[in-house]
């Protein structure tokens, strides 16, 4: 009898846990969406580990990042046991998507907790270049970002800034010494880029800064 009622014991106890930690996880990713800082401090406090995916593969700083939750972020932020680099299914990073939308005070602190420059395949300085965020794009070539990085399909972040950002992006990777003549998988040069998307900014800025005898039309490249 009394080993039958030990065994219920423990029954309900793991129950019980099983049930608040199911409410926790819940909890947690709807916290995050919402931007319910206290509700995600409180149970970080209770030890829920911030590091936990949702059913996407999402933690919850790259989901406050994504709604955006600023109040949420500080709080995971602020915890010494969030891990910065936990990346979604597209292999982006926290410091990529702040990068990406130009938010300079999250990119700091991302830097500031360690997080990579410089991950291989795309990296921040791609992101930022995309977006022709200038400001952040000189923080991380501050902070030693390699300025013809590489993505999986070769393509750079000049090749990013020349396409989607702005002239002063293109103009900043020209000033810091950006390598004109590099090629991505598809053949295609940062100037390449530029003309793709009908940039007369960036072309101008490109032609001006590739030597003569790499230019098109001349048979060298």
């Amino acid at each position: 009898m009394k080993n039958y009622l030990k065994n219920i014991a423990y029954l309900i106890v793991f129950a019980t846990y099983f049930s608040a930690s199911a409410g926790s996880f819940d909890d947690f990713f709807r916290y995050a969406r919402s931007d319910n800082a206290s509700g995600i401090a409180e149970l970080l406090n209770r030890g829920f580990d911030p590091n936990t995916r949702d059913e996407q593969g999402q933690t919850g700083l790259l989901i406050a990042l994504r709604e955006p939750s600023p109040k949420v972020i500080q709080v995971l932020l602020d915890s010494p046991k969030t891990d910065v680099e936990l990346r979604n299914a597209k292999d982006e990073s926290p410091l990529m998507l702040a990068a990406l939308k130009g938010q300079q005070d999250l990119v700091t602190r991302l830097i500031a907790r360690d997080a990579d420059v410089n991950k291989p395949g795309w990296t921040p300085l791609h992101y930022a270049a995309t977006g022709g965020h200038v400001a952040i794009m000189k923080q991380l070539l501050e902070h030693y970002a390699f300025i013809d990085a590489q993505s999986p399909n070769g393509s750079t972040p000049l090749m990013m800034a020349a396409m989607y950002g702005s002239a002063a992006a293109v103009q900043l990777l020209l000033d810091e010494g950006a390598d004109t003549a590099m090629r991505n998988q598809l053949g295609m040069t940062a100037l390449d880029f530029a003309k793709r998307a009908n940039r007369p900014d960036a072309v101008r800025l490109l032609s001006a800064a590739v030597p003569a005898n790499k230019r098109p039309g001349d048979g060298k490249w």
